[in-house]
């Protein structure tokens, strides 16, 4: 089943200028993704900070309002200029945000935080909810006591696991994780990448994983998207993304990881990302790339099938990429 099905999808923000405020441009956060997860899935959407990612995920679930194209929740069409439209898959489709200090409100207790989503959407009874909270902490690795008390309390980490544990009370079908351990110590990072996997398998759940550090997605996702610009330059499984890769940008990000290996070190992409308000002409990665040649500054790829792709045994192509000259497969 289709959990999430997005095509030609835009998130637009304007950008006003003059004394009368008006609108001279738009920041492109988005500009036209193709995307789809399915149940039991984990797809990771990899990219540079500011390569719209984050906004990606907002938009599927519409706290930001996408512009334009089509999506689809559980195969119902969403009529994105309504907000109310997200409604009612509020509970099949949840979030867990980048920085677990600032998504809970230190104003309410453990408890209140977590009962509140039950409360909302009527799934327990009152009298039930001290045992649902108190289950709820015992899954993500907390005390139940721990309800009594206000999120200043806890560590980074363990914030992020209320965080977790207040997403998974509804029930849901797919959690959206936006750069969950990116603002955690390196040690509590890999606690809570095996809490997901656990919970995914124990809820039967559907992860959409954004993150910068190919090197965390590598071990955890059947589908890895890179993110330029607002666009998708390269898709495919994850095995031959990282061992394959088409896309020079995609190989400029694998080279840059840091390793352990003597005498090899990380490859530094040089160059900025343009900006998504004025994009340049023809591919937006041609004045990084180590490959341009004249035709990529005049026309701007696809996410298409490379000439010599190999197809999977379901017959699908193994990988996608925006490139008009995609490197060789290995």
């Amino acid at each position: 089943m289709t959990l999430i099905q997005a095509k030609r999808l835009k998130t637009w923000f304007p950008v006003t200028g003059g004394v009368l405020r008006r609108v001279t441009g738009h920041v492109k956060a988005v500009d036209g993704v193709d995307l789809e997860v399915g149940e039991g899935e984990v797809v990771s959407i990899v990219g540079e900070s500011g390569c719209g990612k984050s906004t990606l995920g907002y938009s599927l679930l519409g706290l930001a309002r996408p512009t334009a194209g089509e999506l689809k929740l559980l195969g119902r069409e969403i009529d994105m200029r309504k907000p109310a439209s997200w409604n009612a898959f509020r509970k099949d489709f949840q979030i867990v945000f980048q920085d677990p200090n600032n998504s809970l409100n230190p104003r309410h207790t453990v408890f209140e935080i977590l009962a509140e989503p039950m409360r909302i959407h009527r799934l327990y009874p009152e009298k039930e909810m001290h045992d649902r909270v108190a289950d709820l902490l015992t899954r993500v690795g907390l005390e139940p006591d721990y309800m009594r008390r206000f999120p200043h309390a806890f560590s980074g980490g363990q914030r992020q696991r209320i965080g977790i544990a207040r997403a998974i009370g509804l029930h849901p079908k797919l959690l959206v994780c936006d750069e969950v351990v990116s603002a955690l110590d390196v040690s509590v990072q890999a606690q809570i990448i095996e809490l997901l996997l656990q919970l995914k398998a124990e809820l039967d759940l559907s992860l959409l994983f954004i993150s910068h550090d190919l090197s965390l997605v590598k071990t955890l996702s059947d589908r890895i998207l890179v993110m330029y610009l607002g666009r998708i330059v390269e898709a495919g499984p994850a095995r031959e993304v990282f061992h394959s890769p088409r896309h020079p940008y995609t190989r400029a990000l694998i080279d840059s990881i840091p390793t352990l290996e003597r005498g090899r070190k990380p490859q530094t992409l040089h160059g900025e990302i343009p900006s998504p308000v004025n994009r340049p002409s023809g591919c937006a990665f041609a004045q990084r790339c180590p490959r341009v040649e004249a035709d990529c500054r005049l026309i701007d790829p696809p996410l298409g099938v490379p000439p010599d792709a190999v197809p999977e045994a379901g017959g699908e192509p193994a990988v996608q990429a925006a490139c008009l000259h995609p490197l060789a497969r290995v």
